[in-house]
């Protein structure tokens, strides 16, 4: 992987301007300025920035599916989180196939063949 050279970015709100001012032996020397979009005092509302650790393989099939999707790593992994959240809980999976089977609890003994033959041959 390439090594980043560490910069400082100043932001100036007021015009939504940031210079860049690289560390090291040109600090203090003027920098580029460069257009920052977006609310410069912090994310977006409602926006955080989060560190996680991915393996690589990982983080490579994320950024191979973000391309492919055409969005960004941090749209694909905000819906993926939401989708799991939004995903049954296994308890509450369990809890219902219980109360489902508790139905059946007086139904008595049957044979699913002839309960379908049955049913077949109410239609002729």
């Amino acid at each position: 992987m390439a090594r980043l050279k560490r910069v400082s970015l100043a932001l100036r709100a007021a015009d939504g301007l940031a210079s860049v001012i690289p560390d090291g032996p040109f600090r203090g020397a003027a920098g580029a300025t460069v257009p920052v979009a977006g609310n410069t005092r912090g994310y977006i509302g409602g926006m955080s920035k989060v560190m996680v650790s991915l393996p690589e393989d990982l983080l490579a099939q994320l950024d191979t599916e973000a391309k492919r999707r055409s969005t960004s790593r941090s749209a694909l992994l905000a819906a993926a989180a939401r989708r799991e959240l939004a995903r049954r809980d296994s308890e509450q999976v369990a809890a219902a196939i219980a109360r489902s089977e508790r139905r059946f609890d007086n139904a008595g003994a049957f044979e699913a063949a002839d309960l379908v033959r049955h049913n077949r041959d109410s239609y002729r």
